[in-house]
């Protein structure tokens, strides 16, 4: 599909799907008998995996169960609505027909397969923004590329940087139509003169591709967060959460750390609240299949969607609330506040929220809520909700308030 013309598909979209695959995926987080025992696409670096001994895996990458497909539905079916593809990870190897390196999944893999096409294709099929992953500066197959936080003697990055990554990168936004988003990653030392000449590159090529916070140097369209940290506040400016259902990017076998359709819906709903989004990781297995548990999830997150989609999509930055409210939180779009609750509770109260309501509603089916306003002996105004009891299947209770006005005004606290 064409993307659109500005940021606004981003914006509005709030929930995209990660996708972490290659060679470190048939190793799933052991060699020769050691467990990792940090993130499995890092097994390379983390357990000293010689080059020449981590390419042996290349005649091994058959990929006969990877579905573009089947994983495009699946974030359709999860109500995400882009998606991010590791095009090249830190291990150098390519899962597309890249002219600058044999060492690829068309070339060096018995499935002489392009999956960044295979993807695209997808993706165009399925309306769904299709982005793509490029590690820019770790490359831990070339000699001169970055491999720790600081640069060694005797390593020459910008003779990697002339290379392969200006080359790939200018293959990947040139063969393969319209990318929503590059998603780069880790900068390490790049000077800001290298990043400079990257965001030139990508938007003279691209000029509506966006750019991840980890370009370096301030340069990204958005500021990405750390892996799995979502800001204390809502944040001055736009900001995606990179996050995992588990606890590993790449998939590990001996990784059940699963989190549950809950904890991810909730979180969903705080990252929005706070201007955010949140891009959910699946790791396929080494020969491509999704493991069991990421689908049972987004399935479930899915229904949720489908039900109360109309809370996250397209909703506006919220300001800070002056309260703390343990059991939810707050989304909103013009003349509208949702109000996301977690707990078990009967009412819903709630002080200086200076809108006049006009009707109150569950989401899920418009079931009509009870809604008292009043002024308290304070002097604040104050909203009385009473609620339905949850429902089994009801992770979230979204309760939506229509108001007067365009945009939610919380008054300050009377001191």
């Amino acid at each position: 599909m064409s993307t659109k013309s500005s940021r606004a598909w981003w914006v509005d979209g709030k929930f995209g799907m990660f996708v972490h695959w290659g060679l470190y995926s048939l190793l799933a987080g052991e060699y020769k008998g050691q467990r990792t025992d940090n993130i499995a696409e890092w097994i390379m670096h983390d357990l000293d995996i010689p080059p020449v001994e981590y390419r042996r895996l290349a005649p091994l990458f058959g990929a006969e169960a990877f579905d573009a497909d089947q994983l495009v539905r699946l974030a359709k079916e999860a109500g995400m609505r882009y998606l991010v593809f590791t095009s090249k990870h830190h291990d150098g190897f390519a899962l597309y027909d890249s002219t600058v390196s044999d060492y690829s999944s068309a070339v060096a893999s018995p499935s002489k397969r392009d999956f960044v096409n295979e993807l695209k294709e997808a993706c165009d099929r399925h309306s769904l923004v299709f982005g793509l992953y490029y590690s820019q500066a770790q490359d831990w197959d070339e000699p001169d590329a970055c491999r720790d936080g600081f640069p060694p003697d005797g390593r020459d990055f910008e003779a990697y940087f002339r290379a392969k990554c200006i080359p790939q990168i200018t293959e990947l936004l040139t063969d393969y139509g319209p990318i929503g988003l590059l998603w780069l990653d880790t900068p390490m030392y790049m000077t800001r003169e290298q990043s400079t000449e990257l965001k030139d590159l990508i938007k003279g090529l691209q000029p509506d591709c966006l750019i991840s916070g980890r370009i370096g140097n301030g340069l990204g369209d958005y500021m990405t967060t750390g892996d799995n940290f979502i800001p204390l506040l809502p944040f001055d400016g736009l900001f995606e959460v990179p996050a995992t259902i588990n606890s590993t990017w790449g998939f590990n076998r001996f990784d059940e750390k699963w989190k549950s359709p809950s904890q991810i819906i909730k979180s969903l709903v705080k990252i929005v609240s706070r201007g955010g989004n949140y891009l959910l990781n699946v790791g396929p297995t080494g020969t491509g299949e999704i493991p069991a548990q990421s689908i049972s999830v987004l399935k479930e997150v899915g229904r949720f969607m489908a039900a109360c989609g109309e809370s996250i999509y397209g909703t506006m930055q919220m300001d800070y609330y002056p309260y703390d409210i343990e059991w939810g939180y707050f989304t909103a779009r013009p003349g509208k506040l949702y109000i996301h609750i977690f707990e078990e509770k009967e009412t819903a109260y709630l002080l200086n929220i200076a809108n006049k309501p006009i009707r109150c509603y569950r989401l899920r089916d418009g079931m009509p809520l009870a809604l008292k306003e009043r002024t308290t002996g304070e002097g604040d105004s104050s909203w009385l909700i009473t609620l339905p009891a949850k429902e089994a299947d009801e992770h979230d209770q979204v309760i939506c308030v229509e108001v007067e006005g365009d945009q939610i005004v919380f008054e300050p606290i009377r001191l």
